[in-house]
């Protein structure tokens, strides 16, 4: 009789190089480590056929030690040649992140793949979740996370993995990133070419730590010799039109003399457009706004906003591509290849 012994536990459960990542286990390595046929585990698994019930025992913990999920295709659930992709988001109400999703699907149905979407809400709880439910289902994922590499590594198994807004060289997965630096640049100088020397900034990002936007805006004013500083920054939990109108009065309070002011989403630049003109300031002759998104709906509140427009569709095109490449054992894509620059475009907030 052959069991699963100790030893076969320490060499099997690396399937792949001791110094390697680990890759998805298979039904091969299952049938390997309990000694049976491939046939055998299939049965074992999805419980279908006669099996004795000690091997089916040893099956199911050959199975277990491996992590091995099952192929979707064995059972049923996807039709035949399909590649399945998971979409994870973090907030389907913010318009921003649908037109990346319209990228993705767009991409995917190009090469004839499915793709299932899910709203994370920004919460890594619900992530792990939906890693867990996607790890058996998809044979890809794409999506935000605020997990650790370690953990996503962990929980999706050897599942490729590409991760949205993030740069190639921050994470040991396939990436597309934004480049903030080169956008905010491009931000700040046509805010100190318009006269501004006192800029603030509503941050979305980084209410643990500061994150790409706020290093980048807090690099351009010191480029650029300007009196600002953290103090001119203020922190924004909600992504939203509200936060930003929260956000805006409690900068005006802090520093009542700034008269330029860069929200970290375009959500929150109309809502700071919106406590200006509460407030009696005119937008922009007494303050000037500016976003960063590149949303429609920035065309339609008044005053148009200006903004560092991104291509969200670019973002998870190029997103679909890593995908394939990773499939194909190629290398992802890496350097500008892997990254969105934003575009200013001026309207009439600033």
């Amino acid at each position: 009789m052959h069991s699963v012994r100790a030893d076969d536990q320490q060499r099997e459960t690396r399937v792949g190089g001791p110094d390697g990542p680990r890759r998805r286990a298979t039904i091969h390595d299952v049938a390997r480590l309990a000694g049976v046929s491939r046939q055998t585990v299939s049965r074992a698994v999805n419980d279908k056929g006669e099996i004795d019930p000690v091997t089916k025992e040893r099956v199911l913990e050959a199975a277990r030690l491996l992590d091995y999920r099952p192929s979707r295709f064995a059972r049923g659930m996807v039709r035949k040649g399909a590649v399945t992709t998971g979409l994870v988001i973090p907030d389907l109400m913010n318009p921003f992140f649908p037109e990346v999703a319209a990228g993705v699907l767009e991409a995917a149905e190009q090469r004839g793949w499915q793709v299932v979407v899910w709203d994370s809400r920004t919460d890594v709880d619900r992530e792990r979740e939906a890693l867990d439910v996607l790890s058996h289902q998809a044979d890809a994922v794409v999506g935000y996370f605020k997990n650790e590499d370690a953990e996503l590594a962990r929980l999706l198994g050897g599942v490729p993995l590409v991760l949205l807004e993030r740069g190639p060289q921050q994470t040991r997965f396939g990436a597309v990133g934004i480049d903030v630096a080169v956008g905010m640049e491009r931000g700040v100088a046509h805010l100190v070419a318009a006269g501004h020397r006192r800029i603030g900034l509503l941050d979305g990002d980084g209410l643990s730590a500061p994150g790409p936007r706020r290093a980048a805006f807090l690099d351009e004013v010191r480029r650029h010799g300007l009196p600002v500083d953290q103090g001119w920054i203020v922190l924004c939990p909600e992504h939203s039109v509200a936060g930003g109108e929260t956000a805006m009065a409690r900068l005006l309070s802090a520093q009542p003399e700034v008269t330029a002011v860069v929200g970290f989403n375009d959500l929150i630049a109309i809502g700071a457009i919106r406590t200006a003109r509460s407030r009696g300031l005119r937008v922009p002759d007494d303050l000037a706004v500016l976003g960063f998104d590149g949303l429609s709906l920035g065309e339609l509140v008044e005053p148009a906003l200006t903004t560092l427009h991104i291509d969200k569709r670019r973002l998870g095109r190029l997103a679909v591509e890593q995908v394939a490449r990773l499939r194909a054992g190629e290398e992802p894509l890496t350097g500008a290849d892997a990254w969105v620059i934003p575009e200013l475009v001026v309207r009439a907030s600033a």
